[in-house]
């Protein structure tokens, strides 16, 4: 059985991240290849440096070494292939399917993952579950918002920017 300490943070970084990237980008314009990039680079840059921060805090926690590296490599192939997943539904649908695909995929794997977790610890599963849910949809409410103005805010003001004839 897979201890739920060593995929609860990559779990839940690669879920909610994925789907800020998907909604932020959507709301963009961003096209399938930006946004297929946007999920690689989090796959592996932006997971190195969480799976690193992670074997640190273990670390300093004064873990032993084996439980230190096998936390940092849990965290990381979790992460990984939760971010892969995102990448084949991105892949697989046309970009408006896409972010709904990715939404709904996204809200039942934190729904999982968070349900295991409340139960391990003897705890109301549907209190957590919605908890979780609220927080994440809050998150992604804020990446469209950003999205949304950048594409009305940031692009217009580029425009202005540039010298004439660049």
């Amino acid at each position: 059985m897979v201890r739920l300490t060593r995929i609860s943070f990559g779990g839940t970084a690669g879920v909610v991240t994925s789907m800020a990237l998907i909604t932020g980008l959507h709301a963009a314009g961003a096209k399938t290849g930006t946004i297929v990039s946007a999920l690689l680079i989090a796959a592996v840059a932006d997971n190195l440096t969480d799976s690193l921060s992670v074997h640190m805090y273990q670390e300093s926690e004064r873990l032993g070494q084996r439980a230190v590296f096998l936390g940092t490599l849990a965290n990381f192939a979790t992460r990984f292939c939760v971010c892969l997943s995102f990448v084949l539904i991105t892949a697989l649908f046309r970009p408006a399917v896409t972010a709904v695909v990715g939404i709904a995929w996204g809200m039942a794997l934190l729904t999982a993952l968070t349900f295991f977790l409340a139960r391990s610890r003897g705890i109301g599963t549907l209190p957590e579950v919605a908890k979780h849910l609220t927080v994440a949809l809050v998150i992604l409410l804020v990446s469209q918002g950003i999205g949304q103005w950048i594409t009305s805010h940031v692009d217009l003001l580029l425009m202005t920017w540039k010298a004439p004839g660049t």
